[in-house]
């Protein structure tokens, strides 16, 4: 495998991408790119109003990603390692679940435009988690703006996120079943993965404890 200097980490709603994305470029001295998804004046309402406001939520978590993709774009990766708390592509997971059959069509042509000027990652983390356990860190977390998602929506997105990663192949992608580690807690749990990462031959690699 090519030298890793574009790393992605993705999952659902609450599988811990974030957290993760900071501990990893800490470990592999690298900048991170995190999403800025308070940033979006629509998600509250989103929330509250998915059919109102899903298609206003979208596009501008769309428009914000590609900013800041194309940052990264100008970025000497030759010099710099880079661990990213999302992947740009699963945009369209989330445009697929919420928008109508006409706000998709729309959103399908912006996102075709602008997609290939995205530079895709040397490596994607895939974190798998039951939605269950997804939902129960959503409540404790206790996020303004996450109170009124509900589990039925957690578990959609857990199946369409699975069915995405089932196809994807733009990228090397290693899927974790976190069920039974603690990267954060657990410094052994966090060296395992660290060696898996660098260890990684295949396109595709599945950890998990079972």
């Amino acid at each position: 495998m090519k030298e890793l200097k574009l790393i992605a980490v993705e999952g659902v709603i609450g599988v811990g991408k974030t957290s993760l994305a900071k501990i990893l470029a800490d470990k592999f001295h690298a900048g991170t790119v995190l999403e800025k998804f308070e940033d979006n004046p629509f998600l509250e309402n989103f929330y509250a109003d998915p059919k109102k406001f899903a298609f206003h939520a979208q596009i501008y978590f769309l428009m914000s990603r590609y900013r800041q993709q194309r940052e990264i774009a100008q970025i000497d990766l030759f010099q710099s390692r880079l661990i990213s708390d999302y992947l740009f592509a699963k945009d369209r997971i989330f445009a697929e679940i919420n928008l109508g059959e006409d706000e998709f069509a729309l959103y399908d042509k912006i996102f075709g435009l602008i997609q290939k000027d995205i530079p895709s990652p040397d490596l994607v983390l895939y974190l798998q988690a039951d939605p269950e356990l997804l939902y129960r860190r959503i409540k404790h977390r206790d996020r303004k703006f996450e109170r009124n998602i509900e589990f039925d929506y957690i578990k959609s997105l857990g199946e369409a996120y699975n069915a995405f990663f089932f196809h994807y192949n733009q990228s090397p992608v290693l899927i974790i079943n976190i069920k039974g580690f603690d990267f954060i807690g657990n410094d052994h749990d966090l060296v395992y993965l660290c060696n898996e990462i660098r260890n990684l031959k295949e396109p595709r690699r599945i950890v998990s404890r079972s």
